[in-house]
């Protein structure tokens, strides 16, 4: 973008204007250490002087380097009803409506980039195949920075996977696949390391459980990952309890990272207060250490300049917000993000998916009975009150969980149009499509079963020692 003071700021969100200071400040910090010409660099100042005084006219907030405007969190369904905003953040998620969080207005507000046709389209030639249906349904909405993932790897440059899972239940839903099914298929088709962070360490601190049930849950976790079908030749997991205390190159970089964020910041990006133990306060810089390649030397033989992509749910955002911004500032490269939507309950895409409550999901434990059971009980349905009714006006897809359940595990896209359109017309009942997602999910929840029981405690142990991986740096 220009660096002309006269370019329409007016129309840029507080986000993006917050993430114009940050660039521009990170301009003059290069001109400055380059030995540029002092006009030059005079030129960059009155620059960001000029976007610091737009981003305080618009907010109301001084410019503060890794804090962003407070009401980053709050989007706005079409109302100003305070009860029907979206509030969205790594422990959160709550909706009013029926059709689940707007996510458009979440990349105005996040200050993200959508997933377009072009992207997708570019994607597609990178690879010499046809993208996953997670991008071609806008399951993967939003990203930063994957256009320079694709020049890196079109260039034959390196980049790496990391994504991560924090273990707060023995047993996992199938939402929490979404992540590490895409994952996968990036592992594949881009040929590239991955490391996978399991957040023992956050679980303790946030949840009411003792130190070693938050490993066990881990280890366990670990399982239902390595059944995702991870090449271990190429994938490295590892538990923060463990590695923290072995890998001299990942706490340097977290102690790094916490040398450059201050108390003020992590509490206006992640809502801390001062009752909150000291252990939180300090956490996000253990799940941004990751993202910098010198965190792995086992990997990388050492190397700091390699760029990290990381898979998540947009609920992940604000920890690598924070990451981009502090990464310049000690010498790492900014982590690309691609972002997910959330994976809806089974009650509604408006409420939320609970451990404690087994019939808010599809759990990977579940026998075929209780899966066509939840199914035909708690899937919400987009129906009409009666047959004659639905026959008449037709079903609502928007909000019926059937279909968002199918739109994430259904993989034939044809198939899928027919059911919504079939659905929309009245021509297929509420009972026939919860039927065709029993029989999508029952095999799908047994064949993980199946490779999970292959998984014994020694794979889990070979997955989780450090070690070169088969790529060379």
């Amino acid at each position: 973008m220009a660096d002309s003071p006269n370019c329409d700021l007016k129309s840029l969100s507080p986000l993006q204007l917050f993430e114009r200071v940050t660039e521009q400040g990170e301009k003059v910090r290069a001109l400055k250490a380059g030995k540029a010409p002092k006009d030059e660099i005079d030129a960059a100042v009155r620059m960001l002087l000029s976007l610091k005084l737009s981003y305080k006219t618009t907010t109301g907030q001084d410019y503060q380097a890794g804090l962003p405007p407070k009401d980053l969190v709050l989007i706005n369904n079409g109302t100003t009803k305070e009860e029907d905003e979206d509030l969205v953040d790594p422990w959160n998620v709550q909706t009013s409506n029926a059709k689940g969080v707007d996510y458009d207005k979440l990349i105005v507000r996040f200050g993200s980039s959508k997933i377009d046709t072009d992207l997708i389209n570019r994607i597609e030639r990178a690879i010499g195949q046809k993208p996953h249906h997670f991008l071609r349904r806008g399951i993967f909405f939003s990203h930063r920075d994957m256009d320079q993932v694709l020049d890196a790897y079109e260039n034959k440059k390196p980049f790496y996977l990391y994504t991560g899972r924090g273990p707060s239940s023995q047993a996992m839903h199938v939402g929490h696949l979404i992540p590490f099914m895409f994952t996968k298929w990036l592992q594949e088709v881009f040929d590239v390391p991955l490391v996978i962070q399991l957040t023992d360490d956050e679980k303790y601190l946030w949840k009411d459980m003792t130190i070693e049930k938050a490993y066990e849950y881990a280890r366990e976790n670990a399982k239902d990952i390595i059944a995702c079908g991870f090449d271990i030749n190429k994938t490295f997991i590892f538990s923060d309890l463990d590695y923290l205390g072995t890998s001299a190159g990942f706490y340097k970089n977290v102690v790094k990272v916490q040398k450059h964020v201050t108390f003020n910041q992590v509490k206006g990006i992640f809502g801390f207060t001062d009752s909150d133990c000291i252990g939180k306060i300090s956490f996000p810089a253990i799940q941004a250490a990751p993202s910098f390649s010198s965190s792995f030397p086992q990997i990388f033989n050492g190397k700091e300049n390699i760029q990290c992509l990381i898979p998540c749910a947009i609920d992940q955002d604000p920890y690598f917000r924070m990451t981009r911004d502090v990464a310049p500032r000690i010498g790492q490269p900014k982590p690309a993000l691609l972002h997910s939507v959330f994976f809806p309950a089974l009650q509604g895409a408006q409420t939320k998916m609970s451990a404690s409550d087994p019939n808010s999901s599809i759990f990977l434990t579940d026998t075929p009975k209780q899966i066509k059971t939840k199914i035909n009980k708690h899937a919400f349905s987009g129906g009409r009150d009666t047959i004659e009714e639905h026959r008449k006006y037709g079903g609502n897809c928007e909000v019926d969980v059937s279909i968002m359940y199918l739109t994430f595990f259904l993989e034939d896209d044809d198939r899928l149009e027919q059911l919504k359109q079939a659905y929309t017309s009245g021509e297929l009942l509420t009972g026939e499509l919860k039927k065709v997602l029993i029989e999508t999910m029952q095999p799908l929840v047994a064949a993980h079963q199946e490779r999970r029981k292959q998984v014994t405690d020694e794979i889990v142990k070979q997955f989780m020692t450090p070690r070169k991986l088969a790529f060379e740096f």
